[in-house]
């Protein structure tokens, strides 16, 4: 199963902080415009989704070998302090994801805002008409008016 479809424990925060659901910015990460942010995030997103399938994979090896009805006698030690060992790991290495996917979507910019055009004031024009010119004296040269 993809990365991408796989639930994370984060995947509300990242859809609260997006604004769409995780395939929607999956599908919005690939676009070349797409914010830097996100794509980290998501990058983030993927590694989370793996290390979160492997402690559930690693719990459940241990619950299984642990488990009521299973025979006392095929309990193996070595075997259980691996799997602990492995548990811790894959832990901490959940809980480092965890706090750098956190750690981005505290410090990312907010989204953008819908871009709006600028404001333009419209002037009232104004028209006006010159009265007529009354006519010259006669011999007289015709003058320019402003």
């Amino acid at each position: 199963m993809s990365v991408t479809v796989k639930p994370t424990s984060r995947d509300e925060a990242l859809e609260e902080a997006f604004g769409a659901p995780v395939a929607e910015l999956y599908e919005a990460a690939t676009a070349p415009q797409a914010p830097a942010a996100l794509r980290r995030a998501l990058e983030l997103r993927s590694f989370l989704a793996m290390v979160e399938e492997q402690v559930a994979r690693i719990r459940d090896r241990l619950h299984q070998a642990t488990a009521v009805d299973r025979d006392m006698g095929e309990l193996c030690a070595d075997d259980l302090r691996m799997d602990v060992a492995w548990l811790q790991a894959a832990l901490s290495t959940r809980d480092d994801h965890l706090a750098a996917l956190s750690e981005l979507l505290q410090t990312m910019p907010p989204p953008d805002p819908a871009p709006t055009r600028p404001v333009q004031f419209t002037q009232p024009k104004t028209t006006t008409t010159l009265p007529p010119a009354f006519p010259a004296p006669a011999g007289t040269p015709p003058t320019r008016r402003p």
